[in-house]
């Protein structure tokens, strides 16, 4: 089943687009049902004094804010509940598929690069929205000649992005699953080390998905002057 289940979200994106992965769309409504569920248990009771649930979120909102007030500015502040979302999203995700029975919807490379679409068509709005024509001047530096470079580029940044993210979280299940197949019950050390090296994993590329959509975002939206 669970083989079944990886060949079906690889191949999945290379249909086309014609036929849906409903396993896929399951584990991202659940992973949207569990971050609303911690959100609700983090604030429905608030405190001056945090315990419990709103003290890992507080730690979790306070960082990232700070990570997008440093790298984007006053301007880009009104984008941290985006990036805190994104975070929390990523890493339940990322960590969804080490519960047996379930799967990661980022193991499917529609899930990643859909996301990784998301910011970049993202920054290229913004940056029109908020910087006007100037905001396309990048594209021709150092020197005109250099726009196919940098249109290359552009392309290149939600595929490497999703592919990072896919590769790592579609890797660490499979050896998972591989290690429960071939270790006897009474040798469990080897598949719970690389299940704690696993979560290790999924918090640290969600953050590293994260921080690189907050520094494409951040092109957009800071001024020349914070810029420089």
């Amino acid at each position: 089943m669970q083989e079944e289940m990886i060949v079906r979200n690889v191949m999945s994106f290379f249909d086309g687009g014609m036929n849906l992965n409903m396993q896929t769309l399951y584990m991202t409504w659940l992973t949207m049902a569990v971050v609303l569920l911690i959100a609700y248990l983090a604030t429905r009771s608030l405190k001056l004094v945090p315990s419990g649930w709103q003290t890992v979120i507080e730690m979790i909102v306070t960082g990232l804010s700070s990570q997008v007030d440093g790298t984007m500015g006053k301007r880009g502040h009104f984008l941290a509940p985006f990036i805190i979302s994104l975070f929390l999203f990523l890493i339940t995700s990322n960590w969804l598929g080490l519960i047996p029975g379930l799967s990661s919807p980022t193991n499917d490379l529609n899930t990643t690069l859909g996301l990784a679409l998301l910011v970049i068509v993202m920054v290229h709005f913004l940056g029109v929205y908020m910087k006007g024509t100037h905001y396309l001047k990048h594209f021709f530096e150092p020197t005109p000649v250099f726009v196919i470079i940098n249109a290359i580029e552009e392309v290149a940044k939600p595929i490497t992005l999703s592919f990072r993210l896919f590769g790592n979280i579609l890797a660490g299940e499979i050896l998972i699953h591989i290690l429960v197949k071939l270790m006897p019950v009474w040798m469990p050390i080897p598949s719970v080390l690389w299940l704690a090296f696993s979560i290790f994993i999924g918090a640290v590329q969600a953050f590293i998905f994260t921080m690189l959509s907050m520094a494409y975002l951040a092109n957009a939206v800071k001024i020349e002057e914070q810029e420089g």
